[in-house]
């Protein structure tokens, strides 16, 4: 079924919706508007957002571009659309987003309501556990965000929305182009990475290009088990026979590449995944793999069974360890309650995230260097002594930080 009338849905009403929905503690865009300012005049800001909406006046604004550091090394540039842009886009979200939820496969986890990165890794670990995998299709896609095809997208969002003002609303977005310090810059490729609307067009065009390819054109040709599990651009292809894994590698790259995406030669590959004998020993070099931020690898429990357990990855380990120095170092002269406060916060936040059984003793390195940290660097702050000896059991009962916790049981 298609859509062509969902325009006259979005009221002020809905907009107020949009607006509670919106997150309030992110950078200001272009025109430096933040959201305390405009809640301020919030009903008048509203009915005149609607009547340019109604009458097709609105023009979306271009967004700021900032950089964020990866680990490795390279940056990524983020997009903050002005506040009044995030409402919009929230709206336009709620709507396209309640007609495609009935599209979407259950294997589809990425910026879905009801549905998290946890849920994925569950379901990742229950089907190499009960569909006997035995090979891991690890693929990453380079500069998705970056190298979407703005035609592709407006033709597959037409297969179910033909309502005119959505449509140039979306379009509007793809095309308001980047304005980095007094530069401006526009491209026919892309949605920018920090934008509302971007996460729902990435599912959309996904939805096309990987999901129902492999629904119905894959996993019906192979001849053993196979499963997709896919979180946002971050997906996994499991498979029960080598053979059919190998096919897929091969055709992967090209059904991308008819759609204007690259898969990164270096960064997929092929995992022999296949759970070890009972009869033999822990095998050296078992085959692991990264996702979501976790490496996987088959391991015993304590009952003896085979099974796949998860830790956090080199890199990202790595990261949270420099990110935590850097950040006691620059503010150590801030005062010590702040310091702790944050940095509470900093680890409980990380434990939510890498909380997971059979990943604690990576989560207590976590925490050693968190005290390691802040006890250096408040050293150096001044030259009146180290914090030893009864000072630090002082600190510790005064300051102490969060320990590791399990959260998520999966």
């Amino acid at each position: 079924m298609v859509f062509t009338t969902l325009a006259h849905l979005m009221d002020v009403d809905f907009l107020r919706e949009a607006y509670r929905r919106t997150r309030k503690d992110s950078a200001p865009g272009i025109d430096g508007v933040t959201a305390a300012q405009y809640a301020e005049h919030l009903d008048e800001n509203l009915r005149d957002v609607h009547e340019r909406l109604r009458s097709g006046q609105y023009q979306a604004p271009p967004v700021k571009r900032h950089w964020l550091a990866k680990a490795d090394g390279s940056q990524r540039a983020i997009g903050l659309p002005t506040f009044e842009d995030k409402i919009v886009q929230r709206a336009v979200t709620m709507l396209v987003g309640a007609i495609y939820e009935e599209d979407f496969y259950d294997f589809a986890y990425g910026f879905r309501p009801g549905r998290s990165a946890h849920q994925a890794l569950s379901a990742l670990r229950e089907q190499c556990r009960e569909q006997g995998i035995n090979w891991i299709v690890d693929a990453d896609v380079s500069g998705f965000f970056d190298s979407l095809d703005h035609g592709l997208l407006q033709e597959f969002l037409r297969q179910r929305v033909k309502d005119g003002s959505i449509l140039r609303l979306i379009g509007k977005w793809l095309h308001a182009g980047v304005l980095e310090g007094e530069t401006f810059s526009q491209s026919e490729t892309g949605s920018p990475q920090g934008a509302v609307i971007s996460p729902l067009m990435g599912n959309v065009f996904l939805h096309q290009v990987l999901d129902e390819w492999y629904v119905h054109m894959v996993k019906p040709r192979l001849k053993g088990r196979s499963f997709l599990v896919r979180y946002r651009d971050d997906f996994v292809l499991g498979c029960e026979l080598e053979t059919d894994a190998r096919r897929i590698m091969t055709a992967l790259p090209k059904r991308f590449a008819r759609f204007g995406l690259t898969i990164h030669p270096q960064k997929t590959t092929l995992v022999a995944f296949s759970k070890p004998s009972a009869r033999v020993a822990e095998r050296q070099g078992q085959g692991t793999f990264e996702f979501l931020g976790l490496t996987h690898y088959w391991a015993r429990s304590r009952q003896g069974y085979w099974v796949v357990k998860r830790r956090t990855a080199k890199k990202r380990l790595r990261r949270t360890l420099t990110a935590l120095w850097q950040w006691c170092r620059s503010h150590r002269h801030c005062p010590v309650t702040e310091q702790h406060q944050r940095l509470c916060q900093k680890l409980r936040g990380h434990y939510q995230y890498y909380g997971i059984r059979g990943n604690y003793r990576l989560l207590e390195v976590v925490l050693r260097h968190a005290e390691q940290a802040w006890r250096y660097w408040l050293n150096r702050r001044s030259q009146k002594g180290t914090i030893t000896g009864l000072k630090i059991e002082w600190w510790q009962a005064h300051f102490p930080l969060p320990t590791p916790r399990i959260v998520h049981t999966i």
